[in-house]
């Protein structure tokens, strides 16, 4: 596999999100966020640490741009933390925030690396949970507003913007089975901040267009491979309901103007959704975009059957508590989700058949494994190397299949704190020592830039 194998012009990038780098939580005016009261929650997070420090790219991001540079990337993909810009969640952008994330657009343009900037990737400001959060239909406002100050002070720099990141995980893992911020288990209501994410994608997206006609606007789905473990019409019916709310209920809104009916049934939300997601609603959701991001890792294997216990798969599938999730016995990484890479053309081609003429790209991929730093100080990571060279292979085959795929941006650039699991879970291809902050490409890194010079 060579560079030369993809298309003239595909993007080769690399990608991170504001709460796992960034640190300097309580620095020039940042306001708290989901996270950071989240992750101060006992038991919440896995070793019980917070991203307050994280891998300091808020003090660090020219060290980091110059990797980037050196390893030869197209873009990078980079969140701009909500309370960062505005501490509260409205008002006055804040100087500060604003001049960091232009020193970043900046140094990465003097490197010759594009900038993609995600509006939203998860940090709340918690001024806004405090009032209802997602679950409210005013923030999806307040959202747009945030958009439009960003765009405004930023789009000469940034032409490409990403509206949402993962809107699935914000609205089930945050409040369906509390696994993420905020914390709330509210079964089916969770699909309320579902319709509000979506409603502020919409009206992001009309206000970076008002604001900056130019910009190319997306957004960014978490979509995976379903497929049923038999031939059992219970198995088809488990592979129906986890492809209904891990995919189509996002993807059909965005692309087709409409939720699933089915879905909506299992979830037991029809009539809400009748009353609130209006015809005008629908109509901002859809409004068409210029690409379509696709964040792919695993696929998913189920069965019917009872799952027991709230720390079940199936509690953030609200509406699928009969539907097992079954392991094949391939390889997995350290988080236990197993590879698959033909399960990335599999979602490409169902994002491709709701909207042929859609560029399509894949936002984020990449593995956590338990990476160790040997006596030289090297990290050899042959596994992670195999994973990206595998995935690479699945990116060739997506556009030899005809499939509009237009770039690929691996998870990530370097360790970080990765959520729920603290600092126990390494998904970078450079190494971040947390006591030191010393970055150290690993074995990865390197085949990455022998890669993209070949």
């Amino acid at each position: 596999m060579r560079r030369s194998d993809l298309p003239d012009g595909f993007v080769v990038g690399t990608a991170t999100a504001s709460y796992q780098i960034e640190g300097a939580t309580r620095e020039d005016g940042r306001g708290d966020s989901i996270w950071d009261t989240f992750a101060r929650v006992p038991g919440a997070i896995a070793d019980g640490t917070t991203g307050d420090v994280a891998d300091d790219h808020y003090h660090r991001s020219a060290e980091d741009v110059a990797l980037m540079g050196d390893l030869g990337f197209d873009a990078y993909r980079f969140s701009i933390a909500w309370p960062r810009i505005q501490a509260d969640g409205r008002g006055t952008p804040n100087k500060a925030g604003i001049d960091f994330y232009r020193r970043l657009a900046e140094s990465l343009l003097e490197r010759g690396v594009t900038p993609w900037a995600t509006l939203y990737h998860w940090d709340l400001p918690q001024a806004l949970e405090d009032r209802g959060g997602w679950l409210e239909r005013d923030t999806a406002l307040r959202f747009a507003d945030y958009a439009h100050e960003v765009a405004d002070r930023l789009g000469d720099v940034v032409t490409d913007w990403i509206t949402l990141n993962e809107p699935w995980c914000s609205a089930f893992l945050g409040y369906a089975s509390g696994h993420h911020a905020p914390g709330r288990t509210l079964g089916s209501r969770s699909a309320h901040a579902a319709h509000h994410l979506l409603l502020g994608h919409g009206l992001a997206l009309e206000a970076l267009r008002d604001t900056r006609p130019e910009a190319r606007v997306g957004t960014t789905l978490n979509l995976y491979s379903v497929r049923p473990a038999g031939d059992s019409e219970g198995d088809a019916d488990a592979a129906r309901r986890i492809d209904g709310l891990s995919n189509r209920f996002f993807l059909d809104p965005v692309l087709r103007g409409s939720y699933p009916a089915d879905v909506l049934d299992d979830l037991g939300e029809t009539e809400w959704f009748a009353e609130n997601a209006t015809d005008d609603d629908l109509r901002r959701i859809s409004a068409p975009i210029d690409f379509l991001g696709i964040n792919y890792y695993s696929r998913h294997t189920v069965a019917s059957g009872s799952v027991p216990g709230p720390d079940a798969p199936a509690s953030a599938y609200p509406g699928s508590e009969h539907v097992r999730f079954i392991q094949t016995g391939a390889p997995v990484t350290q988080m236990g989700w197993e590879i698959h890479p033909d399960g990335m053309v599999d979602v490409l081609r169902q994002a491709h058949e709701l909207a042929p003429d859609l560029p399509l790209y894949i936002t984020e991929n990449g593995a956590a494994y338990p990476d160790r730093v040997d006596a030289d100080g090297e990290i050899d990571d042959p596994a992670r190397v195999d994973y990206l060279q595998a995935h690479f292979e699945a990116a060739r085959d997506a556009v030899d299949a005809g499939l509009p795929l237009q770039g690929y941006f691996i998870w990530s650039l370097m360790d970080n704190w990765e959520w729920a699991w603290g600092y126990s879970r390494r998904f970078g291809i450079v190494h971040v020592d947390y006591d030191t902050q010393k970055r150290t490409p690993k074995r990865s890194a390197r085949w990455v830039a022998d890669f993209l010079r070949s």
